[in-house]
């Protein structure tokens, strides 16, 4: 699939600018330590949903509402969160009905956070392709437009952050990019691509939700199984068609993290940043870590999107104050 251009990105960025500031890039003392490199975070957290995903979700909705002049009955939409938030917002902003589907047992800070933007929640599914399958079922049934999880004008949105990021670092080496649909990874490789970078995109999966790994090592679309506690936002069964294409020929390596690992970078993230990072939010960080260690990062500047922190107290007070964590023995 073609991603988005320099002047499609810089397109988006005028709609996304109408509703945020463009988000910080630090270098943090402590964290470079830890990592014994040069390591740059760009604070999406900072957004005004706490993740990179609302830039998608303003470029996404105006352009729709452009193209859908006659009007619309109502958006839906299917999430862990994030994109749900994303989604909310913009609707609000331009006074769309919007419903969001979520799994049972979903985050209840994510979960409030969509209410108060405005949506209609609705529970259905243990998992996200069972709430996402609801999702256009609902749509159909009530004339609801259905958002999907990507789409090239979401790519457009998010990558109005890798433009930031890059044209304030042009030298980065690195970067590690958390894949949970992949609109992340592909607007990383857009605005790699619209600035002429060389920079190495390594992707990040939970290895308790690797389908994209197995994707990219198979080089075509497997499902897997989700278990992961932590890292709710890189919760894929299914991989994304036109996603995963960009994967398999943009992405030079994917690695895997698994809940210990996020959990430790979770910590680190605030005893050196002092910024809270959800599970998929740290995701790049722990994968820094797996690579250091592996001798993999010497010398490198690297940069980590610190991609959201919209996690739940209940389920990071054990983390941060646990010195170890059990994979499969945590409760929140």
């Amino acid at each position: 699939m073609s991603l988005p251009d320099l002047a499609d990105i810089e397109d988006a960025a005028h709609l996304v600018y109408g509703a945020m500031a463009p988000t910080p890039q630090y270098r943090w003392p402590l964290l470079d330590e830890a990592l014994g490199v040069e390591a740059w975070v760009k604070h999406e957290n900072h957004a005004p949903t706490g993740a990179f995903k609302v830039r998608g979700g303003l470029v996404y909705l105006d352009r729709l509402l452009r193209r859908e002049r006659g009007g619309l009955a109502g958006v839906i939409a299917a999430t862990r969160g994030n994109h749900g938030q994303s989604v909310a917002f913009a609707a609000r902003r331009h006074g769309i009905a919007a419903t969001i589907v979520v799994p049972h047992g979903n985050s209840s800070e994510k979960n409030a956070a969509m209410r108060a933007f405005g949506a209609r929640l609705v529970e259905y599914g243990a998992e996200f392709q069972e709430s996402r399958e609801h999702a256009i079922a609902l749509a159909r049934r009530d004339g609801l437009h259905m958002v999907p999880s990507y789409h090239p004008d979401l790519v457009a949105g998010v990558a109005t952050g890798w433009l930031e990021f890059f044209r304030a670092q042009p030298g980065l080496d690195v970067v590690l990019v958390p894949v949970g649909q992949g609109s992340g990874f592909c607007a990383a490789a857009a605005a790699r691509a619209a600035l002429g970078l060389t920079v190495r995109l390594v992707g990040v999966v939970s290895a308790q939700a690797p389908g994209y790994l197995l994707s990219f090592r198979a080089g075509r679309a497997v499902a897997a199984p989700v278990s992961t506690v932590l890292a709710d936002g890189l919760a894929c069964r299914v991989p994304e068609p036109q996603s995963l294409q960009v994967v398999l020929d943009q992405a030079d390596d994917v690695v895997a993290v698994d809940d210990d690992e996020v959990a430790h970078a979770m910590r680190l993230y605030y005893r050196c940043t002092h910024n809270l990072a959800e599970g998929a939010g740290a995701a790049a960080l722990a994968a820094a870590l797996q690579l250091r260690a592996n001798g993999r990062l010497d010398g490198a500047r690297i940069g980590l999107p610190l991609s959201g922190g919209n996690v739940d107290a209940a389920l990071f007070a054990p983390v941060l104050a646990a010195g170890t964590y059990n994979t499969g023995s945590f409760k929140p």
